[in-house]
């Protein structure tokens, strides 16, 4: 639908037969390293406004609601809801035909979910999962954040290094 953004700059995006991609809605395909993330969308999924999937899978039967992001690598299976507002973190397995609820995160496999209020067990699982290594194949310590994000922009800064050169179309 309108305002969609389809970016296949990293890897491929699928998307399967029937499958409703609402408005200003983002698919991202990425890489980290030399692994590519693609956005895998199976049939008969219906991915809500504003809602974000970075190389990611969404099988078949699914609902993402408005506001969601799933992030790399991360599967929600077939028949599973993820409810407005909720966060799928990577590598995390959402069982099929289980139901995420508003404004919480998943995180893991086996999931666990975690209320935005966990601030403590969302940094050791968020930890566990070496999620600047999984998104951008960067290995800083998790108390460097200075680092790890200098890191992270300078990889994704040469991802982006192709369209230097582009053609601005007015």
């Amino acid at each position: 639908m309108y305002g969609s953004v389809l970016d296949s700059e990293g890897s491929t995006i699928e998307i399967g037969e029937c499958s409703i991609i609402c408005e200003n809605a983002v698919l991202r395909a990425t890489a980290s390293g030399n692994r590519e993330y693609p956005v895998i969308i199976g049939d008969h999924v219906f991915v809500s406004p504003q809602s974000t999937i970075i190389g990611c899978e969404v099988e078949s039967n699914s609902y993402i609601a408005t506001g969601v992001t799933v992030l790399q690598g991360a599967i929600v299976q077939s028949g599973a809801a993820v409810a407005v507002g909720a966060f799928v973190h990577a590598n995390t397995v959402i069982p099929a035909n289980s139901f995420i609820p508003p404004n919480n995160i998943a995180i893991g496999d086996p999931v666990r979910i975690y209320s935005p209020k966990e601030k403590e067990g969302l940094i050791k699982a968020i930890k566990s999962i070496e999620f600047a290594k999984v998104a951008f194949n960067v290995e800083a310590n998790w108390e460097n954040r200075f680092e790890r994000y200098r890191q992270a922009t300078m990889v994704r800064s040469k991802e982006f290094e192709s369209h230097f050169n582009d053609e601005i179309i007015v």
